[in-house]
């Protein structure tokens, strides 16, 4: 359910805050939405109409996950056994066995490496492609990409799903537009377990009656004024959030787009009830949608831990545990679901599915029986835009410490991302974004 704004009002309890809008299970049927089709800049050298990257915050161990080490000392394999997967010769982690048997439909780079050993600092990296300092920061693959494609409709081109990422209150700087300005910050949606969906901006719009959606001008008015009291806070700049709620507010297409009571029960339980699983079933709408860019957070790492007991894959303690009852189950589930329905309803081949985190874990085991932070080899998978299935590109040496071949960088990811959205070298030159970036040509 979404809840847009809110008012007061009497009732037998006393006054009491209402939204003054609740969309759920009663909003229209109407699709149709225009927003980002391939009509405008659309050609032949956009393979991805849609980029969904999905954020594993925190940093997944990658040989706990999809380069294990058979043949390694014990202080290095670990417990995890093994499996195999549906392409010949390639093995995953035994706690991962939906995507083992899909893997026909990505393909894994176990060569990534990145140069900062901090979640807040290697996150930006791993978003921008570039250190954070000096400011100002670097613009978000996401936000370079609807740089390019533009605002059309009432959707922004880039959308995150989760809260924006943050380790101990220190939020990433390069999360949004950069250097390229707010406009192209990400427009902010969250789901809970159960498919609940929170759009912050919305909850912007205070004292709004009911009565008043209809009058145009009147909540335009309102809108104005909320913009001017915003700007006598240097602390708070809404404008974007503002005209994007009311964007909202006034196309029920573009509403439906974040409605997932639209979606039967079955697929929302395949999927599994939990923030990620329905996270993913958003995403798969928005692409549907036509949005350009979206990005999946798995949660705000420690912040998050505070409040819900998930500090994401950052498992120096647990990690085993951890891995075994909760993370691997879930993004098993939830990321097969996925690749299967984009694949089924031919939504693959034109959106380009990226999934890592912003660096990997100690190869060794640590004394407490877990893995800390490694910026020397860790993986990620690179799904559809027309990319090769069914691939492990790059190898790690035989204890996955570090990459034997080429190592691709973050600036390689997003640039790599770039290419695939139809952003050439001169484009990106043009636009003055990922500078001295190169593509990964082994994808």
């Amino acid at each position: 359910m979404l809840d847009v704004g809110r008012f007061r009002v009497k009732t037998c309890d006393g006054v009491t805050r209402r939204s003054f809008l609740r969309i759920g299970a009663s909003m229209p049927l109407a699709w149709g939405l225009p927003a980002f089709t391939a009509t405008a800049r659309a050609s032949e050298s956009i393979r991805a109409k849609s980029v969904v990257f999905i954020w594993l915050w925190g940093g997944p161990s990658h040989i706990d996950t999809f380069d294990p080490k058979p043949n390694a000392p014990s202080e290095y394999r670990g417990p995890l056994a093994p499996i195999s997967t549906r392409v010949s010769g390639v093995q995953f982690s035994e706690l991962l066995p939906k995507l083992a048997q899909r893997n026909n439909l990505f393909s894994v780079l176990r060569s990534n490496v990145t140069s900062e050993a901090g979640h807040p600092d290697a996150g930006n990296v791993g978003l921008t492609g570039f250190i954070a300092n000096p400011e100002p920061a670097k613009p978000n693959f996401g936000a370079i990409v609807a740089k390019h494609r533009g605002h059309k409709g009432g959707l922004s081109p880039f959308v995150y799903v989760g809260r924006v990422p943050a380790d101990g209150g220190r939020p990433i700087e390069g999360y949004g537009g950069g250097l390229l300005g707010k406009t192209y910050d990400p427009f902010v949606v969250s789901c809970s377990e159960r498919g609940q969906v929170d759009i912050p901006s919305l909850k912007l719009l205070d004292e709004l009656t009911p009565n008043r959606i209809s009058d145009r001008k009147s909540l335009l008015v309102q809108l104005d004024n909320a913009l001017r009291a915003a700007e006598q806070n240097p602390l708070a700049d809404w404008e974007q959030s503002y005209q994007r709620a009311y964007g909202l507010l006034t196309n029920p297409q573009a509403r439906n787009a974040f409605d997932l009571t639209r979606e039967s029960s079955a697929i929302r339980s395949n999927y599994g009830q939990t923030t990620f699983g329905q996270s993913c079933l958003m995403a798969r709408r928005l692409v549907e949608a036509g949005i350009p860019y979206i990005q999946v957070n798995w949660s705000e790492c420690l912040a998050a831990f505070e409040t819900n007991g998930d500090f994401g894959w950052d498992t120096h303690i647990y990690n085993f545990e951890m891995l075994q009852d909760r993370h691997c189950p879930i993004f098993d589930r939830a990321l097969s679901v996925f690749l299967d329905e984009l694949d089924q309803r031919g939504l693959l081949e034109t959106t380009l599915v990226v999934v890592m985190g912003e660096f990997g874990r100690t190869p060794k085991i640590n004394e407490r029986a877990a893995r800390d932070h490694w910026i020397d080899c860790y993986c990620s998978l690179w799904a559809g835009a027309g990319l090769e299935p069914g691939r492990v590109v790059g190898e790690s040496d035989r204890l996955g410490r570090y990459p034997v071949t080429t190592p691709a960088t973050p600036l390689m990811v997003g640039t790599t991302i770039a290419q695939l959205a139809g952003l050439n070298s001169q484009t990106r030159a043009e636009l003055k974004v990922l500078e001295g970036g190169e593509v990964i040509d082994g994808l």
